[in-house]
């Protein structure tokens, strides 16, 4: 086992998570209407997001939304929420996968909204569906060294964009079925902004420390999901098999960590059948696993920071709470929070 599978953190914790919502509701129902032809030249039956996804909505920002934009305002929350001062913030990281440009950064339009000081440190952090839980660690380790006192980590993601491009290309006279299952995971993400403000435990009462976490890589599955913001093409059954299997490497020590009896699981949202054969794949009693997806969809690297906020008022102190997921390249994570 590599040195740097595993880690652990000394005295870092999430002081304070937030989240915004975007504000357009768009039912899957909306999507089916669109592709109605298409289903009928192909053969093909309406409701599979539904049925299939367990997706029943998501949200999409207001044209000329940013992603900076979300990413911003859940910061503003999150920060309000800690009661830390802007000026005591050392880093601020932008995990987002949506990004409006290529240079700059994000993260220094964030901080220029945020009016964070000079001395605050800001850089994008990328790695798919598991950017925010990077993010967190590597804040961890900043915190832990005393390079820094606080970090804020935030994330804003829009579907707007490309799902009406892809909805677009798959209602044309030319796409077949091939085409639709191709781009069926693009149908299912969804919007939302989140962030979190990360400190050191000792000297933040009531904050939720970072116990440690793990890491696996399989990259030679980097293939299986790749898009921008106007097409995103996934082989799914391919990418759930060889995410299941790596999230089995990735779980061997669960029971030795305690991780069987964690008090809540926080899985990065994608679908209902992603959800269920990670469940019965690890062992995870799926009574624990609070579902965001069929009302967000999956919000990509939001998702876990988004649905760990909305569960905040429902855990208990010196709950067990762990943090893990997927994502494209293939990369799995996972994270564990005493409450």
């Amino acid at each position: 086992m590599s040195g740097n599978s595993m880690f652990n953190l000394t005295d870092v914790a999430i002081v304070s998570v937030a989240h915004v919502d975007a504000p357009e509701v768009v039912p899957s129902t909306r999507f089916d209407e669109i592709l109605s032809d298409m289903y009928s030249r192909t053969g093909a039956q309406p409701g599979l997001l539904e049925s299939l996804a367990g997706i029943e909505e998501r949200r999409w920002w207001p044209e000329g939304h940013l992603f900076t934009d979300a990413a911003a305002a859940a910061g503003a929350k999150a920060i309000e929420a800690s009661g830390v001062r802007t000026e005591q913030i050392g880093l601020l990281i932008d995990t987002s996968v949506c990004r409006d440009r290529l240079e700059p950064s994000s993260a220094v339009t964030v901080h220029h909204a945020l009016d964070l000081p000079s001395w605050c440190t800001s850089f994008d952090l990328s790695n798919a569906c598991l950017g925010f839980v990077s993010a967190l660690q590597v804040a961890g380790n900043m915190i832990d060294s005393g390079q820094i006192d606080y970090a804020l980590v935030v994330d804003g993601e829009g579907s707007r964009q490309l799902q009406e491009a892809t909805l677009e290309r798959l209602a044309g006279e030319d796409s077949t079925l091939a085409d639709l299952f191709a781009e069926f995971a693009s149908l299912t993400l969804g919007s939302g902004g989140a962030a979190a403000v990360v400190g050191r435990h000792s000297e933040n009462p009531g904050s939720h420390k970072i116990v440690g976490g793990i890491s696996r890589a399989d990259t030679s599955h980097h293939g299986l999901c790749v898009g921008d913001l106007d097409q995103m093409r996934t082989d799914t059954k391919s990418l759930l098999d060889a995410g299941l299997q790596l999230s089995k490497v990735a779980w061997i020590d669960a029971e030795e960590l305690g991780w069987l009896d964690a008090d809540r699981y926080i899985i990065h949202q994608v679908s209902q059948v992603h959800t269920r054969m990670l469940c019965e794949y690890l062992g995870i009693d799926q009574t624990k696993v609070p579902l965001t997806f069929p009302k967000l969809g999956n919000v990509g690297p939001a998702s876990i920071p988004i649905t760990l906020s909305m569960e905040a008022e429902s855990l208990q102190e010196g709950d067990k709470v762990l943090l893990l997921g997927i994502g494209s390249g293939l990369n799995t994570s996972a994270l564990e929070l005493t409450w």
